[in-house]
């Protein structure tokens, strides 16, 4: 395990609270990748990179930032939906986006085209893309990743399905456990994800939408709780802070953001 043999080398440095059940992976399937740790705090950057407190134990960036050295480091991919900025990436892929009457169907949110998943041939496609860049997150020593917009089935207009979804989710949990990555479930709190590969969750605003207990009957302790709203978090600490890990941070995850936790 990448992460625990670089905790012990900077031992004198950094001291974390781990579990000793979150270093025995549950099955033998889990033996070649690394189990997210439980007992310890965790962080949100991915609006830029910022120092990491002791109680620290995991750290989730986006796929092109560097991990923490001795921590347990998660890598963000958006699997599901086009990141805003990579406009140009998309621009030569075209044909697996998906369009209603010609026109891109977007997370309005966020301005976010999203990814056509109704074809074999397309999941497979994509597949292929974002297996890459979770091969890139690999090589770079990250443990795990983020697979976001799980739920984006649900602002496709009718267009994709779940099944679809869970089917394109299936091949990138398989092509992340090849890497040695661990994978978070992202979004659909009601999906038991294990049934389709992911291995711990991470869970945005549960506590606002009254979601937590979901994620937790799936996944146990390796639930990573971020809230945005003081009431929200004060709700979750009150909750599921004497179980799980609960950070606060601001919407925009900024570098110089709010960030707490129980």
């Amino acid at each position: 395990m990448r992460w625990f043999a670089a905790m012990l080398a900077v031992a004198g440095l950094t001291l974390v609270t781990l579990s000793v059940g979150a270093l025995v992976p549950g099955t033998a399937q889990a033996a070649d990748r690394s189990p997210l740790p439980v007992g310890t705090h965790w962080d949100y950057q991915l609006g830029g990179a910022r120092p990491v407190p002791a109680s620290v134990g995991v750290v989730l960036r986006d796929r092109r930032a560097t991990p923490v050295r001795g921590r347990y480091n998660i890598c963000y991919v958006n699997a599901f939906q086009t990141q805003p900025d990579e406009g140009r990436f998309w621009r030569t892929r075209q044909h697996l986006i998906l369009k209603r009457d010609g026109r891109p169907v977007v997370d309005s949110a966020w301005g976010e085209k999203l990814l056509d998943l109704r074809t074999p041939a397309k999941r497979r496609a994509l597949a292929h893309i974002v297996g890459a860049w979770m091969s890139g997150c690999a090589r770079a020593g990250f443990d795990a990743v983020e697979l976001d917009n799980l739920d984006s089935f649900s602002r496709s207009r009718r267009l994709i399905t779940p099944r679809q979804t869970k089917a394109y989710a299936a091949l990138l949990t398989r092509r992340a456990h090849r890497s040695g990555l661990s994978v978070a479930q992202k979004n659909w709190p009601a999906l038991d994800g294990r049934r389709i590969g992911f291995d711990f969750a991470v869970a945005e605003e549960c506590a606002r939408w009254h979601e937590c207990g979901a994620y937790a009957a799936h996944y146990g302790r390796r639930v990573l709780v971020v809230e945005y709203r003081d009431r929200d978090f004060r709700r979750a600490c009150r909750n599921q802070g004497g179980r799980l890990s609960v950070l606060r941070r601001d919407l925009t995850l900024s570098r110089t953001g709010v960030r707490r936790w129980c």
